[in-house]
């Protein structure tokens, strides 16, 4: 196999439903292991996600899960998960899905450096960076 970059994302207890959104903003194929699966059916989490990952067409890899017992979740402001690339009407498509129900911070447009790019943090939480190059020929 060989090695890959990607995010992984720690959610409190709506892990199931935030991987699903992004199987529906990337499409792909989703698969999801509770903790009830791994020995943990009498607990409280057994309906929670222990790890999801979504691999999708384009060859993104995402991963989440919900926080495990015992360890508490404390969103930050530290990552990003960024998309970039030069096919305009695929990254669009994602913008607006993600952006939908969250807030903008940058406006996908035109910047300095001569790319279209934004900003949004999506309806979890999750921030989000859209870079769009020029196609290379």
């Amino acid at each position: 196999m060989t090695s890959r970059l990607n995010p992984y994302l720690s959610f409190d207890g709506d892990a199931r439903q935030a991987m699903e959104f992004y199987e529906q903003v990337f499409g792909g194929t989703l698969a999801l292991n509770t903790f009830g699966a791994f020995g943990m059916a009498d607990s409280p989490q057994a309906d929670n996600i222990m790890h999801g990952m979504l691999q999708t067409p384009s060859g993104f890899t995402l991963m989440g899960a919900d926080m495990p017992p015992g360890e508490e979740y404390r969103p930050g402001n530290t990552f990003a998960v960024s998309l970039s690339g030069d096919d305009e009407a695929e990254l669009r498509g994602y913008w607006e899905k993600l952006s939908a129900g969250g807030s903008v911070t940058v406006p996908l447009e035109k910047q300095m450096w001569g790319d279209v790019f934004g900003m949004c943090t999506d309806r979890f939480g999750v921030p989000w960076m859209v870079n769009i190059g020029e196609p290379t020929s």
